[in-house]
This record gives C-alpha cells, sequence and structure tokens, in this order.
C-alpha cells in the first residue's frame, strides 16, 4: 500500500502546488517566478514538472511540494503534510497521534481541551449571549471553534486527567499552572451562580503539596491555529460580568515549544489563500474584529491579536501579497505605535495602506452596525504616507509644529521606502501640500539615512534569511535515523560517510546529538515518508548533494565576509589564505552544481 506521501504526489503536481503561492510562467519545460524565499526583482526560482521539485539560483531554495509548504507557510512536516493531504483528498490514517510523538500528544492535549471548551460555551447561557450581543453567528462561531472556560478552578484539568494526559503535558502547552504553597485565590464571582458554576473555596496547601489549577476562567475562549489548522493556542476574553478591572480583558497562552508569538497570526490559517486570491492582507487588532470581518466576506483578514507585528509575520504576508491594508482609529494613534513595524513593511517593498474608520470605534463594531461604513473604508484606504499627512495637516497647525510633524512622522517613513521614484513622487507631494520647500524637505530627508541604515536594515536582512537549508537538513537526518532504527546497514553506512565529509566529526556529533533529541517526530516522518521501508538510494543520494551544496555555501559566504575585513585591515597572509579557501569552496560548488545540471 502506497504512503500518504506518494499518494499525494501522485494528486498533486508541483506546478500546481507552487503555482497556487506564487505566479509562474513557463521557461521551456519548466515554470519560473520571483523566488518567494528572498528579495528579487529578476526571477530566478524555477520548478521542474518532471522532477517534481524546484530550485532557486539566488539563494538555493530546493526540495519538493512537502519542503516548498513548510518554508513557505513556516510549519513542520506534519504541518505540510496535513495542509496538502487536505488539498489532495488523502486520509491520513497513520499520522494519527500515538504515544511515541510527544509533539503528536501536545497537539492532542491542545485539541481536547478545544472540545472542552466548546461544549462548555454550549452549557453556559451568558457566554452564549455575549457572543450574541457582539453580533456572533452560530455558523461563525462553530467554524472558529469559540469555547468557554468555566469559572471553575480545575474542570479542564480534571477532565483531561480522564483523557489520559499528564500535568506536565497541559504545562507544556500552557493550559494549567501549578501552585506549591498557601491557598488558591478566590476570585471575583468564584460563588456566581450567573455563570451557571459554583466553585467552592479551595482549602490551604499542605507542606510539600503541589496543586495544578486552569489557567483559563471565566473566559470566552479562541482557538489560535498554526498555519495547518492545528490548535497550537488559545487567546482569552474575560466575561464582562467576571471583569474585576485587575485580570487583563484579554489573556494569551504563554510562549510554547507549539506557539511562538512573533511568528504566528490569528485567523491566517483560514485567510491564507484568499489573501493570494485578492492579492491583499487586511491586518485588524483583535480577535472580534477579525471574526466579523470575515463574517462579513472579507475573509483576506488576519489579526495581530494586540500585539505588534514582527519582521517574521510581514515577511509571511509579503510571500501571499505586497498589499497591506491596516485598520486603524482615524486619529492614527495606533499608526504611530506600530510605526516601526510599518516601516519594515515598507522596507520589504509592501504597498502599506490604512483603512480609516471613525474615532472611537472599532472594525467589529463598525461592521457590525453600519456595514456600508466598512466597505466604505476598505475601498478608501489610503498609503500610509497620504494618510499620516492628512492627520498631520488637519490636526497641527501651520508653521513650525507642522514642519516638526512631517520630519519626525513622515520623512522616516519615506526613508524606509525600497523605490526612489516613490521617494520622489511623496516629497513632491508633501511639499505641495504641506506649503514647506521642497529642497528643505530632501535636505532633511538625507540626514536620516545612517541611524535608519544602522539599525533596522541589518534586522530586516536577517529575519529575510532563506531558511531552506535547515528543512533540507532535518530531512536528511530523519532518513539517517530511520537508517539507525532500522539497522540499515548500507544506507547508514553511506549517509555516515557523506555527512562526515559534509561536516566534518565534530560539527557531525553536535548534529547527532540535536536530532536525536528529537528522534520520536522524526520517525513518525519517516514512516509518513516511506512507510515500512526506506528511500531509494537515488532520493537519499540528491538529498545529500543538496544539502552540501547550502553548507558549501553558507561557509563561502562567511569565508567572504571575513576575507573583506582582512583586506581592509591589512592583513595580507590572513587574506592570502582566506582567498585560496574561498577558490576551493567555489570548485566545491561548481562540481555539485555541474552534476545537477547534467541530471536535469
Amino acid at each position: 500500500m502506497s504512503t500518504p506521501v506518494e499518494q499525494i504526489k501522485e494528486r498533486l503536481g508541483i506546478a500546481d502546488v507552487v503555482g497556487s503561492y506564487i505566479q509562474l510562467t513557463r521557461s521551456g519545460s519548466s515554470l519560473k517566478g520571483k523566488c518567494p524565499f528572498h528579495n528579487e526583482k529578476t526571477p530566478s526560482f524555477f520548478v521542474s514538472p518532471a522532477r517534481g521539485s524546484y530550485y532557486c539560483f539566488g539563494c538555493q531554495a530546493k526540495g519538493d511540494i512537502f519542503t516548498f509548504v513548510q518554508e513557505f507557510e513556516g510549519l513542520d512536516f506534519i504541518g505540510a503534510l496535513r495542509v496538502l493531504a487536505q488539498r489532495a483528498g488523502v486520509t491520513l490514517t497513520k499520522i494519527d497521534p500515538k504515544v511515541r510523538s510527544e509533539y503528536a500528544r501536545l497537539y492532542l492535549c491542545l485539541e481536547k481541551a478545544t472540545r472542552f471548551y466548546e461544549q462548555k460555551l454550549q452549557d453556559t447561557a451568558e457566554a452564549k449571549s455575549y457572543l450574541d450581543g457582539r453580533g456572533l453567528t452560530p455558523e461563525t462561531i462553530k467554524v472558529w471553534r469559540i469555547g468557554f472556560a468555566p469559572n471553575d478552578w480545575r474542570q479542564l484539568f480534571d477532565y483531561l486527567q480522564k483523557e489520559g494526559f499528564t500535568p506536565e503535558e497541559m504545562g507544556k502547552v500552557g493550559l494549567i499552572k501549578r501552585k506549591e504553597s498557601g491557598p488558591l485565590p478566590l476570585s471575583k464571582g468564584e460563588t456566581r451562580e450567573g455563570v451557571g458554576i459554583t466553585t467552592p473555596h479551595s482549602p490551604p496547601l499542605k507542606g510539600g503539596e503541589v496543586r495544578y489549577y486552569d489557567a483559563f476562567r471565566g473566559r470566552v475562549m479562541f482557538p489560535i491555529r498554526d498555519s495547518a489548522s492545528r490548535v497550537i493556542a488559545f487567546s482569552a476574553r474575560i466575561l464582562p460580568s467576571l471583569d474585576d478591572g485587575k485580570s487583563g480583558k484579554y489573556i494569551n497562552s504563554p510562549e510554547t515549544i507549539l506557539f511562538s508569538k512573533s511568528h504566528t497570526l490569528y485567523g491566517f490559517d483560514r485567510a491564507k489563500l484568499i489573501i493570494r486570491q485578492k492579492d491583499a492582507t487586511i491586518l485588524v487588532e483583535g480577535q472580534m474584529d477579525l471574526l466579523l470581518a470575515h463574517q462579513a466576506g472579507y475573509e483576506n483578514t488576519v489579526a495581530s491579536s494586540g500585539t505588534a507585528l514582527t519582521e517574521e509575520q510581514l515577511i509571511r504576508l509579503k510571500r501571499l501579497s505586497e498589499n497591506l491594508l491596516i485598520s486603524f482609529d482615524s486619529d492614527s494613534a495606533g499608526v504611530r505605535a506600530s510605526e516601526r513595524a510599518i516601516r519594515l513593511a515598507l522596507a520589504l517593498g509592501m504597498n502599506v495602506k490604512v483603512i480609516a474608520i471613525e474615532k472611537g470605534k472599532d472594525p467589529a463594531e463598525l461592521i457590525q452596525k453600519d456595514p456600508p461604513a466598512w466597505e466604505k473604508a476598505v475601498s478608501g484606504a489610503k498609503h500610509v504616507i497620504d494618510f499620516l499627512l492628512d492627520g498631520i495637516l488637519t490636526s497641527a497647525k501651520e508653521g513650525r509644529e507642522r514642519a516638526l510633524a512631517i520630519e519626525k512622522t513622515l520623512l522616516p517613513l519615506l526613508k524606509a521606502l525600497t523605490s526612489s521614484v516613490e521617494q520622489s513622487h511623496f516629497i513632491k507631494v508633501v511639499a505641495e501640500k504641506s506649503g514647506l520647500r521642497e529642497d528643505a524637505l530632501w535636505e532633511s530627508f538625507k540626514k536620516l539615512a545612517p541611524a535608519l541604515q544602522g539599525k533596522e536594515v541589518p534586522e530586516l536582512r536577517k529575519a529575510s534569511a532563506p531558511t531552506h537549508t535547515n528543512t533540507l537538513e532535518r530531512r536528511v537526518f530523519c532518513i539517517y535515523l530511520l537508517a539507525e532504527t532500522k539497522k540499515e546497514a548500507t544506507l547508514l553506512s553511506r549517509m555516515e560517510t557523506d555527512l562526515l565529509r559534509i561536516f566534518g566529526q565534530t560539527l557531525l556529533n553536535k548534529k547527532v546529538e540535536q536530532y536525536r533529541a528529537l528522534q520520536d517526530v522524526l520517525l513518525l516522518e519517516a514512516e509518513a515518508l516511506y512507510g515500512e521501508g526506506a528511500p531509494a538510494e537515488a532520493e537519499e543520494q540528491e538529498l545529500s548533494r543538496h544539502l552540501e551544496e547550502g553548507h558549501l555555501t553558507a561557509l563561502l559566504s562567511e569565508k567572504m565576509d571575513t576575507l573583506v575585513v582582512a583586506e581592509r585591515e591589512g592583513k595580507k597572509e590572513e587574506a592570502h589564505r582566506l582567498l585560496g579557501e574561498c577558490k576551493e569552496l567555489t570548485q566545491k560548488l561548481a562540481t555539485l552544481k555541474s552534476h545537477r545540471f547534467n541530471h536535469q
């Protein structure tokens, strides 16, 4: 019987998969497009339908449909497998969560918690009434799997224990907390019958006793999902009747091994393909804003969940579309608060616009009470520079105050623009509308260059660096551990020889130790990839060659940087040595690339 991977590859061609994410054009027997893994103006990313693979001549990204989805969507292998299986109509019977995989256990723990919260919502009239009052339909509540955490200390904990999960597992995904001394504090509403649950006062702990309690209590629960629609965390809104003003209105799960706040956007799993189709992302702040937007048909909306946008999030959005529409209040306070993120988005080459809504309202309220006004605001979104300029001209007095506001607010954002033509256009517009001299604006503008280049540009360059080598390396060590576990002596010997040549003994030992710590989940990936068998020798050899190419490319880049420093500092002997090493690495790379071209 074929593996899920083989079934998926039989049904999905690489051109169709990659083409659903980026635009491809025919180039002989292959297709080409702009690489989504690094910034480029001339297409250097090629897809080969015959080989079922892709390769970028710019950053050396390479792989198949699984590595592409992993890298593009920021998923692990199992997550990419779920995405592609759903698209291909393949049932994943062999990768159901198993005891041997810690990650699978943790995902299942969160899935069980989600189902628990969903059921509790149906049993709690006050929580349902709150959601109804916010304008959410039963269909939206069902699709987004909204739930309710009872105002009790241990209901979820007791339920998950009966389901076979340990306190350690619950703690690893942020569902429970532990108390080692003293009594559990009595929360407002703990004996309140309006929620439908009465909680007795907890007795003091005895010496050395550990008590676990639910992290979320008396809150509406919004599951946060990864790109493969697996629940990885929660955002929780306290019921208004329980809000004593001391605890946060919204609280989120802590960072865990499954949940990274800097990489995750609420609603991304449901919005990603619509963003690609509509060639635009709508960004809102809160869960309710997003839910009402999707409910109104704006399914290309994602939410930052009240946190500042990060480089990782922006890069992920840019891969789908360069157009970003941000919804802020009309007083632009939100824009100023997110100035750094906007500057980074502009520096990435994104077209950033602002959806201006009436002061004092949020998108959710506007969509619920006046849908035409929201539609008009979206269609009339202004470029962030135009939006801020209009705000300054409206609020700042003429003269010095206006000039300083423009210099402080607008010019740094103009500096972040990647197009000099666009910079020139906006400086001319600012001069015309404000009455300031254009040459004076240019003079102040040029003075900003050193500060921006010193801080933001390296940060951005680091954030946008390709990560394909890590994905490829993981696949190679997945095969290595499979060969080791199944005692495939020939395969293991061949791989040890290749890996030793690539990394050297010291680095290889470190990497083997690193991947052995992930052995359970890697073997689960191997089962999905190869079933009860092992990869063909040709596949294993190709992966090893690609890994070596990526490693040598990284080494060459490092040596070249060191060579430049040595030459600048006048270290002739060191520069001569480094030049020789660079030539040797270049020759090795040429040999590897020649082999690939001869086997296309």
